[in-house]
């Protein structure tokens, strides 16, 4: 099967949400699909300590996604100049890393004490693996919508839909509407699966993630035109 933008963009999605919403409730309120929210939680704690020990978590977590970006970046440029796709060995990198994240937090849990060297180990393998998703989102998925934060989604599709309902949308704002809505409401879908798959149980959630990103790897990605990588 040839992967179609809105395949990537509803699976990417949905693999966001359910991935980072998990890790929150599993790992003290952790962001690993993004660091903005890791930069305010910071500041806040550092404002009004909770003293619950969480900082060297959410601090750990920011370098770990850089690694995951940078890492990827440097594959990404490896693949292209031996004329190779690099979406599959992207994916594949990320799946390496959110199984490791997986079993990491199998063998912290129950996470009781955020500075526990597993539970550490697992945020940051986390936030590695959405890393590489962020990287591999700019530099080969840039025709579909960014599938890990949303809020410039959100804007773009508010905009789309006020041009749309006063009559002014052209067929290029309809089409940019569609491009938005799916990623936006997989994001959502995956948001609730996450937080009560992992509810019920427990790091092994994160199995169904596991299969989607394999799905994904085993696409008929030599047949796809990759984005050029950036410059």
């Amino acid at each position: 099967m040839k992967p179609t933008d809105l395949t990537l963009g509803v699976a990417l999605g949905l693999l966001a949400g359910y991935v980072d919403t998990s890790a929150f409730v599993a790992l003290f309120g952790l962001f690993t699909a993004h660091v903005t929210g890791n930069f305010v939680l910071i500041g806040s704690e550092l404002a009004r300590p909770s003293h619950a020990g969480v900082l060297p978590l959410k601090f750990l977590a920011i370098p770990a996604f850089a690694a995951g970006v940078v890492v990827a970046r440097l594959m990404d440029v490896r693949c292209a100049r031996l004329g190779h796709n690099p979406a599959r060995p992207l994916l594949g990198m990320q799946l390496a890393l959110l199984a490791a994240f997986m079993v990491a937090g199998v063998l912290a849990s129950p996470p009781g004490n955020p500075e526990a060297p597993l539970v550490l180990a697992s945020g940051m393998l986390g936030a590695a693996a959405m890393g590489v998703q962020n990287a591999a989102g700019k530099l080969r998925f840039g025709r579909i919508a960014p599938t890990t934060v949303m809020t410039g989604n959100v804007t773009e599709l508010l905009i789309d839909m006020t041009d749309l309902a006063s009559g002014r949308a052209t067929p290029a704002v309809r089409a940019r509407f569609v491009k938005f809505f799916w990623p936006v409401l997989a994001f959502a879908l995956g948001c609730v699966a996450g937080g009560t798959a992992y509810m019920t149980f427990g790091f092994w959630c994160l199995a169904p993630a596991l299969a989607l990103l394999a799905w994904l790897v085993l696409l008929d990605w030599p047949a796809l035109e990759a984005a050029p990588a950036a410059a």
